[in-house]
């Protein structure tokens, strides 16, 4: 390394978010840019370590190859970090912006001292490649005359898309929204990832060669717009990578009331509204002058509550079944596992920001949802306590809380059925599409699954790693024998 005592000299410094009470104000994105110079020394404490678990399994899913860049960038060599940054990762401004950084929790130093800022620097230096303009199309030199498909345009079809293509292969793919990206693009709210980065890598894609079809649903029933069927005769190869969209419900008395949404819903709805006019005030699920409460602690919840405060809600509450975390790793979680504890995301900064206090309440379990004349107005709750990994209610614990918009954001329980239903893909134990880990065949000869519609809800990171190794199968399987990583 260009610093052997870099960990020593250095203390770790992240690139701050933007002023809380100025980004409350905005739909832009929450961080500020970075001063290269720091951002240089920071590469410097990477240490040179034996083993890197930053780059293993329980560090990057994609490995990425962290500790060259950190030192390239140490050494000032900007552009040959880009390179390998590119070489094991597709799509380094996403995951940069959205990943929450299981390398930084697997970093070595991190078991002694705060980790390196490796989210920081990579999303620097792909954001630099931009800048420069050393990032270009590059399409194939050499085609052939093998066609597949990819259905979903989600980080995993478009790892997966992208690298075909590079292989040489006719790519179409097909999405259902008006506008591709898939979760990147309607999932992630603009504040977190812009779309005008998602829209800047499509554009990219597209001119290497890669053919998108918008408002093309894929399936084998009635309301599909190309039958299953027909996209396997008319290809090689098929990819599915539409993801689980499929939401858990919380199917308690009064789920029928108005004003109960699915997170992802208003979500969609908010980012749609403020790329066609410039704002989310005509989304028809709006929480403006509304007590929100929002069921669900992962990323899902944080960013409604994000959007719920830009809104301008009268009051807001995040309700979490789980203990609160603890401040530290319990003894049961050592390194380099993912730290399950206590953490501040943007979100949760911003409603203290607001309120002056954290918004989330832990423990609790909805019991049943309160209305009048088929609206919503509130929620009946219970404490729970953790017995042999199951809640069980406190008795003389139930509690009522105000409400006129709940939004549901407890993950996803699989891809939506309509298209397995219909064609006859087999699904696994979980309602996943069947296919095995480093094979990607599904039960449909010459249809392959990859990302969240196989492997469950999971991380943007980890839906590019499918998409890249199925990709590899698909050529594999085209040609004999494949050259992809």
């Amino acid at each position: 390394m260009g610093k052997p005592t870099g960990f020593k000299d250095y203390p770790r410094q992240v690139i701050p978010y933007r002023n809380v009470h100025e980004r409350l104000l905005d739909y832009q994105e929450i961080f500020t840019p970075a001063t290269v110079d720091k951002l240089q020394l920071q590469g410097a404490r990477c240490m040179d370590c034996g083993v890197p678990f930053c780059q293993s399994d329980d560090g990057c899913p994609v490995y990425n190859l962290i500790p060259e860049w950190n030192d390239l960038i140490y050494r000032q060599q900007w552009r040959a970090a880009l390179e390998r940054l590119h070489s094991t990762n597709n799509f380094p401004e996403f995951t940069g912006r959205v990943c929450p950084a299981p390398c930084e929790s697997a970093c070595v130093l991190g078991i002694t001292e705060p980790p390196v800022t490796i989210k920081n620097i990579e999303k620097t230096i792909v954001d630099r490649g931009f800048e420069e303009g050393w990032i270009t199309p590059q399409p194939p030199q050499k085609r052939t005359h093998l066609k597949v498909a990819v259905v979903g345009s989600g980080p995993a079809g478009l790892a997966g898309a992208d690298q075909l293509n590079k292989a040489g292969h006719h790519v179409t793919v097909y999405e259902r929204a008006d506008r591709i990206g898939g979760l990147l693009m309607y999932g992630i709210p603009n504040m977190k990832l812009d779309k005008a980065v998602v829209q800047r890598r499509v554009d990219l894609l597209a001119a290497e060669g890669i053919v998108f079809k918008t408002h093309t649903l894929v399936g084998n029933n009635t309301d599909a717009d190309i039958q299953l069927d027909h996209l396997t005769a008319e290809n090689d190869a098929i990819l599915m990578a539409v993801g689980a969209g499929e939401p858990r419900d919380l199917a308690i008395e009064g789920r029928e009331l108005e004003g109960i949404h699915f997170a992802m819903d208003f979500l969609t709805e908010n980012t749609q509204t403020l790329l066609d006019h410039g704002n989310p005030d005509s989304a028809k699920i709006h929480a403006a002058g509304s007590d929100v409460i929002v069921i669900g602690g992962g990323d899902t919840g944080t960013d409604c509550i994000a959007t719920a405060l830009r809104h301008g809600c009268s009051s807001l509450v995040n309700f979490e079944i789980l203990d609160r975390p603890p401040e530290i790793r319990a003894d049961d979680n050592p390194w380099p596992l993912w730290p399950k504890i206590f953490r501040v995301d943007y979100g949760h900064e911003e409603a203290a920001a607001r309120t002056g206090e954290d918004p989330r309440s832990y423990s609790l379990s909805g019991k049943k949802f309160v209305g009048e004349n088929g609206r919503l107005t509130g929620i009946e709750t219970c404490q729970v306590s953790w017995e042999s990994g199951r809640p069980v209610p406190v008795e003389g614990s139930e509690k009522y809380w105000k409400a006129d918009l709940i939004l549901l954001a407890m993950g996803f329980l699989g891809p939506e059925q309509k298209v397995s239903q219909s064609s006859g893909l087999e699904l696994d134990a979980r309602s996943n599409y069947k296919a095995e880990y480093g094979d990607y065949q599904t039960s449909i000869p010459k249809v392959f699954a990859a990302g969240d519609c196989r492997r469950g809800q999971s991380l943007v990171v980890r839906a590019i790693h499918e998409g890249r190794k199925a990709a590899r199968q698909i050529d594999r399987f085209l040609v004999g024998e494949s050259l992809l990583p």
